[in-house]
């Protein structure tokens, strides 16, 4: 698979605590050289990459992050917030301790009515498989298709674990046809993105891979 197709699928991240505009500027500028899907970055920051990058890329943030325990309301205000500063896409993360207590309806509402906010946006879910069983990750595909999300993804990045193969497949297996699938969080290499998008992926969460074309074109291989 060429690199620049696997490239067209990425969301190009940069979430780290100490981001400085700087740095959130220099990703804008390679996400847009290299033509990725998005850049994904803090909201406090939307506004001003916003303004920076107008059309020539979509703007992605996150909501309810890392954690996802926030209440409803605060995830609600953080996605309508996001939206007035210029967010295209959104990445929200469930309430991890209502997975563990069966709080199926609570989750599903949760995500219909930030869904709802989002509107024609892209709303991708968090799930963090590394915290779940595969009997809670198969559950969590169905809440995810039931309550109409755009994209089911893997990990926030800031856990114990992020995406692997099996829970790629797993997800392709038991979500439904309207969702769509994003793997975050330790790709590390051309081959494994290639690997993801076989097994379902069609987005990737990643800062590394433009790192690595970026060496490959000042080294030569």
């Amino acid at each position: 698979m060429d690199r620049k197709d696997i490239l067209k699928m990425v969301d190009h991240t940069l979430l780290t605590q100490t981001a400085s505009w700087e740095e959130i500027k220099q990703i804008c500028e390679d996400a847009i050289a290299y033509g990725v899907a998005s850049v994904c970055i803090p909201p406090s920051y939307v506004k001003r990459v916003k303004e920076y990058v107008k059309d020539r890329m979509p703007v992605c943030t996150v909501i309810g992050f890392p954690n996802g325990y926030q209440t409803s309301q605060v995830k609600l205000y953080e996605t309508k917030e996001a939206i007035e500063n210029g967010a295209d896409e959104l990445d929200m993360v469930i309430n991890l301790g209502w997975v563990k207590d069966a709080e199926y309806k609570l989750i599903a509402d949760e995500i219909k009515e930030i869904k709802a906010a989002c509107g024609s946006r892209v709303l991708k879910v968090i799930i963090e498989t590394c915290l779940l069983t595969e009997e809670e990750k198969i559950k969590m595909c169905q809440v995810v298709t039931e309550a109409g999300a755009d994209f089911i993804k893997t990990s926030t990045g800031f856990s114990k674990a992020g995406a692997t193969f099996d829970d790629i497949a797993l997800f392709k297996k038991h979500v439904g046809d309207n969702v769509k699938i994003k793997a975050a969080g330790g790709i590390a290499s051309f081959d494994d993105a290639e690997q993801f998008i076989k097994l379902g992926a069609s987005r990737l969460g990643t800062s590394r891979l433009i790192k690595l074309a970026k060496n490959q074109e000042a080294t030569g291989y």
